[in-house]
């Protein structure tokens, strides 16, 4: 097992140098000079008194319908509550029928016996796999309760697989496939959140958030996104071993033209690497306004790998409204 992972992260960085020494000039900087986004409401799932839907999934489209994957939770606002719900629409996301509960919380005292949420899903080898974050109750409670504190209350990516998009979907293994790293200095000590996933150049890129144990409570603002590969969509997964892109509290990932774009949503920037790892060698730093919260995005290349370059047109993201949040879409304008 150590010798396969071992090849699969050589593999990784022969891909990594051998793109990174031939990189193509970006038309990139000019396409996004001029980006706005025009938001709408939605119905379905939508403003609901007293329940909240938050951190949507990218959009999939199986057939003539489109799917989007949630957090939902009865009453609360904040993270770390919840399972995950599905909802289905079949005029590009402006009308939505929710169908019900896609994945639940683990067993007792697994990593994700507390909430399972923030999730994201990718169609290969005729299955579609669901990512999630799972979090379990803050070990040495008393009353098996979750403190969300910021040293022991770590998070981890579980993965659960169906037939359908719609389900059943059953979890793969009951332990994470994706782990905080066990260094405290690492960027990603404390939590590893909000998968998102890409084909390229023959692995699954598996992009996520990362904070650590050493910020303590002041970690949100250090966010940063970093990258796991493997060649198989169960994994195992091998970490790119520093972070790729500061200020990526929430992950938003895409092909774009022959290489990949991101979102830094507490940078307000968009970005672009044209090896999928280097963000920063010659920095994008498209300034954008308005910027869509904890957005997914409508990719046709995770039901079909064979698109890359494909741009990004609308996704899915929600509001927070005090009491609750709630899911709206957007569409972006660019130049």
């Amino acid at each position: 097992m150590k010798l396969k992972i071992y090849l699969l992260f050589l593999a990784c960085l022969m891909t990594y140098h051998s793109f990174h020494a031939q990189k193509l000039p970006r038309p990139v900087k000019k396409h996004f000079s001029k980006i706005e986004f025009k938001y709408d409401k939605v119905l379905g799932i939508g403003h609901e008194k007293g329940v909240t839907r938050r951190d949507p999934s990218d959009v999939i489209k199986v057939g003539d319908t489109y799917y989007v994957y949630y957090t939902k939770v009865y009453g609360r606002s904040p993270g770390y509550w919840g399972t995950i719900w599905y909802a289905t629409s079949t005029d590009a996301g402006y009308n939505w029928k929710e169908q019900g509960e896609i994945l639940g919380l683990g067993k007792k005292g697994a990593f994700d016996s507390q909430a399972t949420f923030t999730p994201n899903v990718l169609y290969a080898r005729d299955k579609y796999y669901l990512y999630y974050t799972g979090v379990k109750p803050t070990p040495g409670n008393e009353k098996d309760e979750f403190e969300n504190n910021s040293t022991t209350d770590i998070t981890a990516i579980g993965l659960a697989v169906s037939d359908s998009p719609g389900g059943p979907f059953e979890r793969v293994t009951g332990e994470p496939i994706l782990k905080v790293s066990v260094e405290s200095e690492k960027f990603d000590s404390y939590r590893v959140d909000d998968a998102s996933l890409l084909y390229r150049n023959g692995l699954y890129w598996l992009y996520y958030k990362g904070r650590s144990r050493s910020h303590g409570k002041g970690g949100p603002g250090h966010t940063q996104m970093g990258v796991a590969f493997s060649k198989d969509p169960e994994g195992p997964f091998t970490k790119y071993d520093r972070p790729l892109l500061p200020g990526s509290h929430e992950v938003m990932i895409w092909p774009q033209d022959t290489g990949v774009g991101a979102i830094a949503s507490l940078d307000n920037t968009l970005e672009y690497a044209p090896d999928g790892i280097d963000f920063l060698g010659e920095r994008l730093g498209v300034p954008m306004r308005d910027l869509p919260k904890a957005p997914g995005l409508f990719r046709k290349d995770l039901t079909n790998h064979i698109i890359t370059g494909e741009d990004i047109h609308w996704g899915i993201s929600m509001i927070h409204n005090g009491d609750e949040a709630y899911l709206i879409r957007y569409e972006v304008k660019t130049n």
